[in-house]
């Protein structure tokens, strides 16, 4: 007869679960690697295309740069310069005969009080404002003062500064000259 004795110090165990378990796991573990990799692929694919684009721009960017270095340096040269002083005298000519000449008649017409007479005016383009040198005749002080006071409250005149202020006792001249700077508002 026989007789089946275990001689194990402890029983056999069941590690079934724990393989199941780690099993699955590992799966997860797979699935979420395999998630992760395809994420980052995509990324980087992704990537790829605006790191193209961003190459593409930089190229340009280099290449404007370039073309601007190569105007600056053609717009140094002396003939060109030459051409640029020419173009800016004939703007200032222009502008120059651009000046509103009835428009500043009628602002001044208002301001100017009885007794005194405008002599001459010349107007100068600075930095896009009309700056105005007004020469101005007066019989009297008093005429000058209500001169200069109605200029001041005018709207189309602002930064007036005296110049020059002549006296003369000659007669048939203004006894008093007054030479002026203004801003003059053409709008």
């Amino acid at each position: 007869m026989k007789l089946h004795l275990n001689l194990s110090t402890s029983a056999l165990e069941n590690k079934r679960p724990f393989l199941v378990g780690a099993g699955a796991l590992g799966a997860i573990g797979l699935l979420t690697l395999f998630g992760f990799g395809h994420a980052a692929y995509s990324s980087w694919h992704a990537n790829r295309e605006l790191r193209i684009d961003i190459d593409k721009w930089e190229n340009q960017v280099r290449t404007l740069q370039q073309q601007q270095t190569e105007l600056a340096n053609y717009f140094q040269e002396p003939a060109s310069k030459e051409i640029l002083d020419r173009a800016a005298f004939l703007n200032s000519q222009i502008d120059a005969r651009s000046f509103p000449w009835s428009k500043i008649f009628m602002d001044l017409e208002p301001v100017l009080p009885a007794g005194v007479r405008v002599i001459s005016i010349s107007p100068k383009m600075n930095n896009g404002r009309v700056e105005v040198d007004l020469t101005i005749g007066a019989g009297t002080d008093e005429q000058k003062l209500k001169f200069i006071e109605s200029l001041e409250k005018s709207h189309a005149f602002s930064n007036i500064r005296l110049k020059d202020d002549r006296h003369s006792d000659q007669p048939n001249v203004d006894k008093i000259q007054l030479v002026l700077s203004a801003v003059y508002a053409t709008t």
